[in-house]
């Protein structure tokens, strides 16, 4: 990556989960710390977004967060602006931890959420420009992969719904007669500011499900996943060294 191209901003990593697909691993350490090629998925994550020139990250805990902080203390915070956000009391899922940080995104810039537990080389510079080209509120990594919970989007790469194969589920927030694409979703995301005014919903609620509540009324950006590396390591245990 050409180190000029960088947007500096803010990004949250969402760490706080149970790690549940990554027993018996986890029953002593929580998943953000799992190696992967001999560094942390939390590492990973973090230098991925120092890389696009992400300073200031905000990183949700409940699992085992003692050891989250201990390992950032240890290795001075690589060199970044860490903040924690404290879910010991209360796991809040995605929606819910995000709007817990809300204070922490001032200053109406564009920011990146993305999961820990997911190894991607994602290029951060051009979703966050094709974000900002298309005035999204919201843009959404996914790839064309086969996986069980699909996002739908329309020509246009606008959200139109979610469909959950395993399930049979669906759900429309947008009628469409053209034929809908399913795309699953690559655990990474930008975000405008904006999205904070019309969050109505309280406690522990999924930004799934807020997704699907707004697309009716804005503008839901699907952006095309192309980068070479990708891997969801909670369905990858067996590579795990």
């Amino acid at each position: 990556m050409n180190p000029k191209q960088t947007i500096p901003t803010k990004a949250m990593i969402l760490a706080a989960g149970l790690g549940t697909r990554l027993r018996p691993i986890t029953n002593t350490m929580p998943k953000a710390l799992v190696k992967i090629g001999g560094r942390t998925l939390l590492e990973g994550a973090i230098r991925h977004l120092s890389d696009y020139g992400v300073k200031e990250i905000v990183i949700n805990v409940h699992h085992f967060a003692d050891q989250v902080i201990q390992y950032l203390n240890q290795n001075r915070n690589f060199g970044l602006n860490i903040i924690i956000s404290d879910e010991r009391d209360q796991l809040l899922d995605t929606g819910g931890g995000l709007t817990k940080v809300s204070w922490f995104f001032t200053g109406g810039k564009p920011f990146f959420v993305r999961n820990v537990d997911i190894v991607s080389d994602l290029d951060l510079h051009n979703m966050m420009e094709q974000h900002l080209k298309s005035r999204a509120l919201a843009t959404l990594a996914v790839r064309n992969r086969k996986t069980s919970r699909y996002f739908l989007f329309d020509l246009d790469h606008r959200l139109c719904g979610w469909t959950n194969l395993k399930t049979g589920e669906n759900i429309l927030s947008i009628e469409s007669k053209m034929n809908l694409e399913m795309l699953a979703f690559s655990g990474i995301q930008v975000l405008s500011p904006e999205i904070f005014t019309l969050i109505t919903e309280e406690g522990k609620f999924s930004l799934t499900s807020l997704y699907l509540r707004l697309a009716k009324d804005h503008f839901i950006k699907g952006f095309r996943d192309r980068g070479s590396i990708w891997r969801d390591v909670g369905k990858s245990i067996g590579e795990i060294d």
